[in-house]
């Protein structure tokens, strides 16, 4: 064996231990993450009860009553309408930059997606809060605009750019033979899109709409600034407290050791439960289909 094949060999082997390390740390940052949530988080929930912490109504440490109902339906109907806003746009517009704009204005197009998607959070929730919520005050003739609809829409652009990158690469990692052939049998560009490109992008695109929903259910410091942080049941038109803000919102001034501080790490549990639950889903729908 020559010195330059034993060094080259040398050279494989401490990358392949390199990234061995590189994955198995990811990992056991996943796991830390897990388990010091259900340690942190499971106690109050044995203490409050699980019928009255996820099923009461009512959030008021004070009292002592710690339940999460409203949280939880607030950040449902949030991400589920920040999602059927945000996905149809989202996606229309990769479509667009991918298969039928000018490059030249996809070039401007991309530079827009990249800014919004450089704008920090509470950017976001600085604009809604001075623009939005009063515009949804005087049309809707409200004693506040600061609701659940203007969360909605402050949620809806945020999810955009994630969603329009990452389903505009999948689209173009479409081969070029699917197409060609879709438009040598007589489909026009726009038909063989959606019934060709779109359908062999599917797994990326469902990864760009798992990113969105993440992105929508996890977001906190804008969506404080403009849902209003009252812990009702959900309303379009009446201030709202998710779950990420109730969090945020309160976790200075629980006392450390308190039931209150416990309370906030079991509504971290839930919130992590969540998004496990949604990335589960998706990935079982996906791979179904592609079995299928």
């Amino acid at each position: 064996m020559t010195q330059t094949s034993f060094g080259h060999n040398a050279l494989e082997r401490f990358m392949s231990i390199l990234f061995l390390l590189c994955g198995t740390l990811t990992v056991a940052f996943v796991l830390f993450i897990s388990v010091y949530l259900l340690v942190s988080g499971l106690p109050a929930i044995g203490e409050i009860g699980l019928k009255s912490f996820f099923f009461g109504k009512t959030w008021s440490p004070n009292s002592g009553q710690f339940g999460i109902l409203p949280f939880m339906m607030t950040s449902v109907y949030g991400t589920a309408g920040a999602v059927v806003l945000g996905v149809p746009l989202g996606l229309m517009t990769a479509i667009f930059l991918a298969k039928v704009a000018h490059p030249k204005l996809a070039a401007v197009i991309h530079m827009a997606v990249e800014l919004l998607a450089g704008i920090p959070s509470v950017v976001y929730g600085l604009v809604g809060m001075i623009v939005l919520v009063p515009a949804i005050q005087r049309t809707f003739d409200l004693a506040s605009g600061a609701t659940l609809l203007a969360a909605i829409l402050v949620l809806t652009v945020m999810i955009l750019p994630s969603i329009i990158q990452v389903a505009e690469t999948a689209l173009r990692a479409v081969p070029e033979e699917y197409e060609q052939a879709s438009l040598a049998l007589g489909a026009t560009k726009l038909e063989t899109a959606f019934r060709v490109s779109f359908p062999a992008a599917r797994s990326g695109v469902a990864t760009a709409v798992v990113l969105g929903v993440g992105r929508a259910i996890g977001e906190a410091m804008a969506i404080i600034m403009v849902s209003g942080n009252v812990p009702n049941l959900p309303g379009l038109f009446q201030p709202v407290r998710f779950l990420t803000t109730a969090i945020a919102s309160e976790m200075s001034y629980a006392a450390y050791g308190s039931l209150w501080r416990e309370a906030l790490f079991s509504v971290g549990l839930v919130l992590f439960l969540f998004i496990l639950l949604i990335n589960v889903l998706l990935n079982v729908l996906i791979k179904g289909r592609k079995e299928g």
